[in-house]
């Protein structure tokens, strides 16, 4: 009998004359040499494709950085987003196991960790900014260690937060068996605890990590929600996907939404983003409401008055008052019956 991976028992076949032949045949070497030299003929006008795409870089169309000053990378604050989990849910996400022994070695570890990722990633978005908007540079190191700090030490709240959130996922779905299973799996989960952490970033100034985590996130999820959105305690992301949460969205207590969800902005105009940019253009959705799969709500002036309840693919710019339920009108089924059926159905009678 044979197994793999037993060498006494597996027998080895030896080269095929035919293989031989082929290899040592001058017809077939030659077949290898005329290959080996195409190839680097196309090689070699790669030289030309470099110039090429280096000219093309000269005009604005190209966006690149080629300054001395150091940018954010995308990979670090990746990172940075799994230690903070590791922070936020203490041994859900750990890479080892931690016990009551090892509880506060493990965490004083990964916040010294934290702490040197967020500190030099903050002070590069910060010095990107003064570099790319000719600002005046001051401190940047100082303010990167301070403010990821003042980040580190929302940590308590945060997680307050997150647990009002798993909190309401779990009471609100007979699907979930335990709050362990929402916080390893549920996606709605995962996107609003890197939006409560960017959002803490975003309301300290820090430019550009922000979008970066929550956009991340949104990779990950399918569910998009801008760090500058205002999101108060109890939230509920139920499913997830196509989840649309805008910038100056303000959503209270208690809410919860199902997939497909758009809480954005009326259409503007294409040169618009500097006549509204900080102004208020997204929806505000006071406590207790529920808003179905599909729902489109927009504009700024929109608000959804507390405890209503939005139905499915509904199409809402204009406020709802407290206590209301807004429907789709019930679709007309239409039946259409094919030919034969009908032929069949009149020879019977």
């Amino acid at each position: 009998m044979e197994f793999y991976g037993d060498e006494t028992s597996v027998e080895h076949d030896a080269p095929s004359a035919e293989h031989t032949l082929q290899s040592d045949d001058p017809a077939h070497r030659q077949g290898c040499r005329v290959a080996a030299e195409s190839a680097l003929g196309y090689r070699a006008r790669l030289g030309e494709v470099t110039q090429a795409v280096i000219a093309s870089c000269t005009g604005d169309e190209c966006h690149t950085h080629l300054g001395f000053e150091p940018i954010p990378s995308r990979q670090s604050l990746v990172e940075a987003i799994g230690l903070m989990r590791e922070l936020l849910f203490p041994g859900f996400f750990s890479r080892g196991r931690i016990d009551p022994v090892t509880f506060r070695y493990s965490l004083g570890q990964t916040t010294a960790s934290l702490f040197d990722l967020l500190s030099d990633q903050i002070t590069r978005s910060i010095r990107h900014d003064c570099f790319r908007y000719e600002r005046a540079c001051t401190d940047c190191e100082h303010r990167g260690f301070q403010l990821a700090l003042d980040l580190l030490e929302s940590i308590p709240e945060i997680r307050r937060l997150l647990a009002t959130d798993i909190r309401a996922t779990f009471e609100g779905d007979p699907a979930a068996r335990d709050t362990d299973e929402i916080v390893f799996s549920y996606p709605g989960i995962q996107a609003t605890a890197v939006y409560r952490v960017a959002h803490r970033l975003h309301e300290l100034g820090v430019p550009m990590l922000p979008r970066m985590m929550t956009e991340y996130a949104h990779t990950i999820t399918g569910i998009d929600i801008h760090p500058g959105a205002e999101i108060d305690e109890g939230f509920v992301i139920d499913h997830g996907t196509g989840v649309v949460i805008g910038e100056t969205t303000t959503i209270g207590k208690n809410v919860r939404i199902y997939q497909g969800v758009t809480l954005g902005a009326l259409s503007l105009p294409h040169d618009a983003g500097d006549r509204f940019r900080g102004k208020k253009r997204h929806p505000t959705v006071e406590n207790h409401v529920i808003i179905y799969a599909g729902a489109t709500i927009l504009g700024g002036e929109t608000v959804i008055g507390a405890r209503s309840v939005i139905g499915g693919c509904v199409w809402l710019t204009e406020s709802v008052p407290p206590d209301t339920t807004v429907l789709m009108e019930t679709p007309r089924l239409i039946k259409k019956t094919t030919s034969a059926e009908t032929s069949s159905t009149s020879g019977g009678a």
